[in-house]
Formats: C-alpha cells, sequence, structure tokens
C-alpha cells in the first residue's frame, strides 16, 4: 500500500491601513464574495483557506490587523510573519494615505528587506465624487519611488478585488530579485514618456 504524498505550501498576507478603509471589507469579498457596509472594528483577525493546484495544496492565511486599535508589539509580529503586504487606504481619504507610508517604513525597517512584497490598494473607487486622492500621483509614488505594486479597487463594487490577491500571491510566491515575471511586468505609464522619467522596476503593477 503506497501512499501519495503531495508537497503542501503556505503563505501569509497581511492587510494594514487606517481605521475604515475597508481592508476586512476586501477579505470578505475575496473569501466569501460578501460586503458588509457597516464599519465594524477589527483588533486582529486571522482567516486560513486552502486550495490544491495541479496535485499541490497552498495555504492561505490573512491577518486583517487593526486600524483603529494601537498594539506596537502585536503589529511587529503580524509584520515579522508576514510574506507579503497589502497597505490599503481610501481614495477619499488623505490622511489614510499618510497612514500608508508610515506602515511602509515600518514593514521595511522590520522585515530589513527593501524587496518585501507590498501592494499599496486605493480602496473605494466607486466614491468618485468623495474623492480627494489623486490615483495618478499616488501611482507616481508607488512604482517609481517605492518600486512596489499600486491598485484601486472596490470591495463594495467587487472591482479589482481578486487582481489584489493575485498581485499578492505572485509576489509571495515567487523569488522578489530573481523572478523574470516581476522583471519584465507590463508597463502602467501613459506612452507618452516624455511626461514620466524612466522606471526600473521589480515589483510594479498598476490597475485603476
Amino acid at each position: 500500500m503506497s501512499l501519495e504524498v503531495k508537497e503542501k505550501t503556505e503563505v501569509r498576507l497581511v492587510f494594514m491601513g487606517a481605521a475604515g478603509v475597508g481592508k476586512t471589507a476586501l477579505i470578505n469579498r475575496f473569501l466569501q464574495d460578501s460586503f458588509d457596509p457597516k464599519h465594524r472594528r477589527t483588533v486582529e483577525e486571522l482567516h486560513s483557506k486552502e486550495y490544491e493546484v495541479a496535485g499541490v495544496k497552498v495555504t492561505i492565511n490573512i491577518m486583517d490587523t487593526s486600524g483603529s486599535y494601537s498594539f506596537p508589539a502585536m503589529r511587529k509580529l503580524s509584520i515579522q510573519n508576514g510574506d507579503a503586504f497589502a497597505l490599503v487606504y481610501s481614495v477619499d481619504d488623505p490622511e489614510s494615505l499618510e497612514a500608508v507610508k508610515r506602515l511602509r517604513e515600518e514593514i521595511l525597517e522590520v522585515k530589513e528587506d527593501k524587496f518585501t512584497p507590498i501592494v499599496v490598494v486605493g480602496n473605494k473607487k466607486d466614491r468618485m465624487q468623495e474623492r480627494r486622492v489623486s490615483a495618478d500621483d499616488v501611482l507616481v509614488k508607488v512604482e517609481l519611488d517605492w518600486n512596489n505594486c499600486f491598485l484601486e479597487a472596490s470591495a463594495k463594487e467587487n472591482e479589482n478585488v481578486m487582481e489584489v490577491f493575485k498581485e499578492l500571491l505572485q509576489q509571495a510566491n515567487l523569488p522578489r530579485c530573481l523572478s523574470p515575471a516581476l522583471r519584465h511586468r507590463r508597463e502602467t505609464f501613459p506612452k507618452d514618456m516624455s511626461l514620466r522619467p524612466p522606471m526600473n522596476k521589480t515589483n510594479s503593477c498598476s490597475v485603476s
């Protein structure tokens, strides 16, 4: 009698950002395809889901961190254990983008790795009338200055939510420095490159 032993891999995605930007909403949309308009404060919640792809079991752990409460020790532990990070802000809240900047600095300090997989997510893109953060400005900052990936999404409208998770999983599972898939990502800036300085990116994408 022989038993087939299947390879098992595991990845931890960490969602971070200010309170009320929609971290939990993005996670729930991905896991349950549901949306709750009511904001509930999160302390820290870990969600796990297992998939099987070509005979390989992959466990995706998603850490939903608190934006309302300050627990520096818990936040540091989440960063230490994380494989890829979604830094979420709301397009109608400039202060939430400032929180993303601070969180990114903390992640790089804790991980001591400038190639740490980070995806910056501008959530609530459906709030067109209330928008106060320019997607173009964030795109330049995130992809050119930070060398990270940027997407805009809407948990409410289920827009680009899957793309956020696909990007996180791709960056978490591929060697960040050696992967041609990340080196040769599609160009995200306008065709008129005279308007943009040249780029040499490793982790880049943009969907808005």
